[in-house]
């Protein structure tokens, strides 16, 4: 008996264990537990003899695989409802906290600098790039070929002058069917497969569109000198006066390459008019229809995936209806010995009223085709207004209404002479003229311009490419600057190379590019080649200076990869600390970054600068980073006493916790296109500094 009774209590145990299935919640236990009523209807033996540890062991924890209504029952528990609120306002406070930091983010950060901002601009003047053809003369296929040597440059930006079928004469530039390629250069599935290519490598290519006039080949000269429906405007024709056996054109105006620009038409009995070569006469552009088919033209190629156009001549699209005759420029000259460009103001054939209308028209067009996101379409415009440069700087438009991303920047080229004065003002007048906000770019060189050697001397080539490299903006390089390219001899040019009288003085500059010391200089395979190669290939070429740490190239990448790393010289301030007649120094610096890169460029003379005294507040030493003078890089100069010699150019590296652009003696010194502030413990750059 005494058996039964102490064994009761555990059978009582073991069967309520069964009976509720282990499914009792621990409050509820508890509760049943400390029930004194429910105790008193038990028997005595129960209460007395219950082992508490087999009780205890019957409570229910959380288990995997648990079924609803088992999780119904632990997650109204308190302990478990107030911990998932907690959670959930956590993840929705830290959400919230995350789209407002997105949000200052994406409102504090600077414009990201554009595909044509970011890098240099490398151009080719395709004939005299690369044979791919045993033909002599340069092609696509053969740029197609070099495209390692771009991006070999850290270049990132091809920019192509024309290839249009064209008669050739002035170059190419007379279009005698804007819709195809001339068959020197190859066919249309070559252009087609040479944009895949470079778009392949990540590049971008810009091309050259001269909208002013065409060949006289050209189906729409044809058809308006027939007078043949809306054709019959195309073009300028004016009544011309015969006296005498000769005839007398509507003016005094003169075209750029001299004499008369009017032509008498034997077909149409009018005058045309051509502000360049008798083979290349203006389209009207005050003709709508006219207008209409360049911006069809514009649309073809960017179709066909041009990333920008280089519009070439744009001063030259209209011309006053009046006809008056342009003043001269001397006054005393006799009107009938007038046959020079320069002997005349050209106030009535350039830069008319209207003219940016057009212009913004193009961009219209261009806007089109950069809606997609990655694939803005840069527009550029080629004009040199030497004498005024506030004409230059309508062509980037206003505030609100945009025209070309830039108009391309010839003062380090136009320069009478050199010196570290004269590198100064050419900088200091298009820094200065520039609208806030918008973009600079330089260039050295040019297919209309002689070469950098052959221009201001050799020993001036790498100080020009660290300048060219280092100032703010875009800058463009002419195919073989990057290797030191001279001008070939003019005597080895002549009119037969180009069947163009005019344009026999510009050939010079646009010899075969130099690969290698082979016959030719790896520029082709066959006999000869459409101009002749440069004597001094063997030295000068891409394959010999690639070896060399000291050679002209391989500054010339070492620049580039400064440009493309630094974020102080990509797009930091540029503020002019010193010039005079042997050097120019300018700094490249960025707000946040404790550490700026300061320029002493040679352009003169053996020099000593002693810049402390220039700027008391510039540290007393500063380490080179580059030089002109390679065994130089990566020693210590003293800021007191800077020594360089006639054509040596110093990249320096030096901390500071005072930026120059901060410092009230060079206010008004300092320039900025794309502000923007770097935070070293976020890493980022910042718009509010």
């Amino acid at each position: 008996v005494e058996v039964e009774a102490r064994s009761l209590p555990m059978e009582l145990s073991e069967k309520r264990g069964v009976q509720n299935n282990g499914f009792v919640q621990n409050e509820a236990f508890e509760d049943k537990e400390m029930d004194t009523s429910s105790q008193e209807e038990m028997p005595e033996t129960c209460s007395v003899d219950v082992d508490q540890v087999a009780v205890e062991e019957t409570v229910l924890k959380p288990y995997a695989g648990m079924p609803k209504e088992v999780l119904l029952q632990f997650s109204s528990q308190a302990r478990y409802r107030v911990t998932r609120e907690i959670l959930f306002w956590l993840v929705i406070a830290g959400s919230v906290v995350l789209v407002c930091a997105t949000i200052a983010i994406i409102a504090l950060s600077p414009k990201c600098l554009d595909w044509w901002q970011a890098s240099p601009i490398y151009q080719i003047y395709p004939r005299s790039f690369k044979d791919s053809n045993m033909d002599g003369n340069g092609d696509l296929k053969g740029i197609q070929e070099k495209l390692d040597h771009i991006t070999y440059l850290n270049i990132k930006t091809v920019w192509l002058t024309s290839f249009f079928k064209s008669p050739l004469k002035d170059l190419g530039y007379g279009a005698e069917d804007f819709y195809d390629i001339d068959p020197i250069f190859g066919s249309m599935r070559d252009f087609e497969n040479l944009i895949a290519a470079i778009h392949d490598k990540g590049l971008k290519v810009i091309m050259d569109l001269v909208p002013n006039h065409t060949s006289d080949k050209h189906r729409w000269f044809q058809l308006s000198r027939n007078r043949t429906g809306k054709y019959t405007d195309y073009y300028i024709w004016q009544d011309c006066t015969q006296a005498a056996g000769s005839v007398l054109p509507p003016n005094n105006w003169v075209s750029v390459f001299g004499n008369s620009s009017w032509q008498f038409d034997e077909v149409r009995k009018q005058c045309y008019f051509h502000q360049f070569g008798k083979e290349q006469p203006d389209l009207n552009f005050r003709n709508p229809a006219v207008q209409q088919e360049i911006h069809d033209i514009i649309k073809f190629w960017l179709g066909k995936g041009v990333d920008g156009f280089s519009f070439r001549t744009v001063k030259f699209l209209l011309e006053a209806t009046h006809l008056r005759d342009e003043p001269p420029v001397n006054k005393s000259q006799n009107g009938e010995t007038i046959t020079a460009y320069s002997q005349l103001y050209h106030d009535y054939t350039t830069t008319q009223v209207g003219l940016h209308d057009i212009i913004r028209s193009f961009r219209h067009t261009m806007n089109e085709f950069s809606r997609e996101p990655g694939r803005y379409r840069f527009m550029g415009s080629d004009d040199d207004e030497k004498e005024d440069i506030e004409a230059t700087m309508m062509y980037y438009g206003t505030t609100f209404i945009q025209e070309a991303d830039f108009p391309f920047n010839f003062n380090l080229i136009n320069m009478k002479s050199l010196s570290g004065n004269s590198i100064f003002e050419a900088v200091d007048l298009w820094m200065k003229s520039m609208p806030a906000g918008k973009w600079p770019n330089w260039a050295v060189g040019s297919p209309n311009a002689a070469r950098i050697s052959t221009r201001i001397g050799k020993e001036y080539i790498n100080v020009m490419n660290m300048l060219l490299l280092t100032l703010p903006g875009t800058p463009v390089t002419y195919y073989g600057e990057e290797i030191g390219m001279e001008n070939i001899a003019s005597e080895n040019v002549s009119e037969e190379h180009v069947n163009s009288g005019p344009v026999v003085a510009t050939l010079a500059e646009k010899s075969p590019m130099q690969w290698d010391g082979k016959v030719n200089a790896g520029f082709t395979e066959s006999n000869s080649s459409w101009l002749p190669v440069n004597p001094d290939y063997q030295s000068v070429n891409v394959e010999v200076q690639s070896t060399l740490p000291n050679s002209t190239l391989s500054l010339y990448r070492a620049l580039t990869l400064l440009r493309s790393t630094e974020l102080a010289v990509s797009r930091g301030w540029m503020c002019h600390v010193w010039n005079d007649s042997n050097v120019f120094v300018y700094v490249r610096e960025l707000d946040g970054l404790h550490r700026g890169f300061m320029m002493v460029l040679n352009f003169g003379h053996e020099s000593t600068t002693d810049l402390k005294a220039i700027a008391p507040n510039l540290p007393s030493e500063a380490v080179i980073r580059l030089s002109t003078h390679f065994s130089n890089a990566g020693k210590v100069v003293n800021t007191k006493q800077i020594k360089t010699e006639m054509g040596e150019g110093l990249v320096l590296e030096y901390k500071t916790a005072k930026p120059v652009h901060t410092m009230e003696a060079f206010q008004g010194k300092c320039f900025v296109a794309e502000k923007a502030c770097y935070s070293k413990a976020l890493n980022l750059l910042y718009v509010s500094c």
